[in-house]
């Protein structure tokens, strides 16, 4: 959905010395832009950025979960998951999601539509901006762009991922956003599952028992009760 060519995006590099294609796209296309009126016939006023106008470039974002049949009986037989500038949360989601309805579809066309709600909740629960199919089924129109506002859909926030579980049956996670003591956060297993876990207690490197985790990247031993495994990713409603 780039408005740009295979990710090689010039305005990034061009407006802040930033290179898309390795990676570091400033991601311009998401930037509010002034557009100035025909100057005469034919010729227009080069479109700048400016505290007035509008999302020109603000494409909703791309989603097939609820068309995996189509994609499957034209002949795909390769899904790929887009990735850059996308969070740990994000990826997993939707890869896992995807894993599971192309698997059901497979197994039975009726178990994959007895799941397709379970299917958009859990796509749901990413950080994005609206859905939209791109050109899957014809070329876009203005119902695919978003012209009044750049901000994101947020219902859940990553909270880390399992790196170990120690004699006392502590995960072992690097913090990545704020949580506490007492709230109930839920364990996404790499099978489909969501399993609640309380958050009973919170450790320390140091082994200090502490009420909250406010600082991105602390290293941490959380109490949840022994719902949690290596490679379990943490997530919280908002």
């Amino acid at each position: 959905m780039c408005i740009s060519y295979s990710g090689r995006c010039l305005l990034s590099n061009y407006f802040t010395g930033r290179d898309a294609n390795q990676g570091a796209c400033t991601h311009p296309c998401r930037w509010k832009y002034a557009v100035v009126e025909e100057t005469r016939p034919g010729e227009y006023m080069p479109v700048y950025e400016n505290d007035r106008g509008t999302f020109i470039f603000n494409s909703k974002d791309l989603c097939m979960i609820g068309h995996v049949p189509e994609m499957i009986e034209a002949g795909i037989d390769s899904f790929k998951i887009e990735g850059r500038m996308k969070t740990a949360l994000y990826v997993a989601t939707v890869a896992r999601t995807y894993r599971r309805a192309i698997d059901d579809y497979l197994k039975s066309p009726e178990e994959y539509r007895k799941n397709l709600e379970w299917y958009r909740e859990e796509i749901g629960k990413c950080t994005y901006r609206e859905f939209t199919t791109g050109f899957y089924f014809g070329k876009p129109d203005a119902d695919t762009q978003i012209y009044d506002a750049s901000t994101y859909v947020k219902n859940y926030t990553y909270l880390g991922t399992v790196e170990a579980v120690d004699g006392r049956g502590f995960v072992k996670i690097e913090q990545k956003n704020k949580f506490t003591a007492g709230q109930v956060l839920e364990v996404m297993k790499p099978d489909g599952r969501n399993v609640p876990a309380r958050v009973e207690a919170i450790y320390d490197e140091e082994g200090v028992s502490v009420d909250s985790a406010p600082h991105p990247k602390q290293i941490l031993y959380v109490d949840l009760g022994g719902a949690a495994d290596v490679h379990d990713i943490l997530r919280i409603k908002l």
